[in-house]
């Protein structure tokens, strides 16, 4: 599943290519709105909150989620798509550019007016003007008990984060991922997320390491059964979740973290 930085990064390559044009044609193939039509309304702008994808265009709200398997791709006007056309979701053209949606896991329209409540639930934007690192640091205390590592996926307490982070983010402070919140201290932690997503906002390969080389970017990361980078002890694999519907899987260094 992408995490925050990805989607920020491709909520700015299609601002780049959309905005401030005049949408020629929209088809949304999900039945909630296959009858929205854009045609002739302003492409004002591109944003990201976390991991959700904003399309201001006119009046409405075109918000989309990729979760597991959706992209948005750019094609130059005329050029033959990639992927398979049965798997378009969204099609936004304007003049010279196509914007199409594959697989998106959510695709909605909405008035503009009601952009805010909808996302009202999520927590401060990791890579937001208005990052609040004591407004993530507050919600993810109000439940002590939890585990860390599902405390901070929860896209409640702090958006953009993802398995990926979460998981490495757990090794770079030497925690357990099944650690619960109330022994941590979640300051530092909060701030070392903020700066460690970041630092990849901008690259197109993520590290956590420092090194961008295939196989070398991240500690623990579906690593399981290989040597720690660090003391060599072997790196285990388990899951977490509150039921089942929230199992994920994690992975750490039994010697690094505690």
């Amino acid at each position: 599943m992408p995490e925050g930085d990805t989607v920020f990064r491709l909520a700015r390559a299609l601002d780049a290519a959309l905005s401030g044009r005049v949408v020629t044609r929209t088809d949304f193939r999900v039945p909630a709105i296959a009858t929205v039509e854009l045609a002739g309304e302003r492409f004002d702008s591109v944003a990201s909150r976390g991991k959700h994808l904003l399309m201001r265009i006119g009046d409405r709200v075109v918000h989309s989620h990729l979760k597991i398997e959706g992209e948005w791709r750019l094609y130059p006007a005329g050029e033959r798509w990639r992927r398979p056309e049965w798997q378009a979701r969204a099609i936004i053209e304007v003049p010279g550019v196509t914007a199409v949606g594959f697989d998106l896991g959510t695709l909605e329209a909405f008035p503009a007016a009601e952009e805010q409540a909808r996302l009202d639930h999520l927590g401060p934007d990791l890579l937001g003007p208005d990052w609040d690192a004591d407004e993530a640091v507050r919600r993810i205390a109000t439940a002590p008990d939890v585990s860390i590592a599902v405390a901070l996926g929860d896209q409640r307490n702090l958006a953009g984060l993802g398995n990926v982070y979460v998981n490495e983010l757990c090794f770079l402070r030497g925690v357990l991922p099944a650690r619960p919140v109330a022994e941590l201290e979640l300051e530092p932690l909060v701030r070392l997320a903020a700066r460690v997503i970041r630092a990849n906002r901008d690259r197109a390969v993520r590290t956590t390491t420092g090194d961008t080389h295939r196989g070398r970017q991240l500690w623990v990361y579906r690593r399981g059964g290989e040597p720690c980078r660090r003391c060599g002890t072997l790196i285990m694999q388990g899951s977490l979740g509150r039921n089942e519907l929230e199992q994920r899987e994690f992975w750490w260094c039994p010697s690094c973290q505690r």
